[in-house]
């Protein structure tokens, strides 16, 4: 049987369009100024600009609390799902040294092919992280919390912690 050459091309996961994420401020919602369009297993789909959702808090798959604590951080990677539902999906916690940088370079973690990433959050604990915070349920401006958001095509070979 002859190989078609376009077949890499099939069922292919990736977003058209940026829905501009934003997760800030003294509250724990997030927003997309724009409507994202994707491609979920190679059917065009659409999702539509999203005022104050609400922010998952466990993990799309592992279905645990996403959380930090002092002197940590991570990666999370913000998802698309068949008929546009928001899930996300946590990498690794990594440690971080006293000038607040990974001191492992974070990893992604592994995404399902059900799932479309449109963005992904680095979240950075510093010393002052008092307890526990939890994605979803703590404020995005929490003390000693940092974060900046990358809103991707696709994913890249790694994140960008800089």
């Amino acid at each position: 049987m002859a190989l078609n050459k376009s077949e890499p091309l099939r069922g292919l996961n990736f977003c058209t369009t940026t829905g501009l994420l934003t997760a800030t401020g003294a509250e724990t919602v997030y927003d997309t100024t724009a409507a994202i369009q994707y491609v979920l297993g190679g059917k065009i789909a659409s999702k539509a600009a999203v005022t104050d959702g609400t922010t998952p808090t466990t993990g799309g798959v592992s279905a645990a609390a996403i959380t930090l604590t002092a002197n940590y951080g991570r990666v999370v990677v913000w998802c698309l799902v068949s008929g546009g539902t928001v899930k996300v999906i946590e990498g690794d916690v990594e440690a971080l040294d006293a000038a607040g940088d990974f001191i492992d370079y974070p990893s992604f973690p592994d995404i399902p092919d059900t799932y479309v990433p449109f963005a992904y959050q680095v979240i950075k604990g510093a010393s002052t992280v008092s307890g526990t915070w939890t994605f979803g349920s703590s404020n995005w401006n929490a003390t000693g919390i940092t974060s900046t958001i990358v809103n991707v095509a696709a994913l890249p070979d790694r994140p960008s912690i800089s």
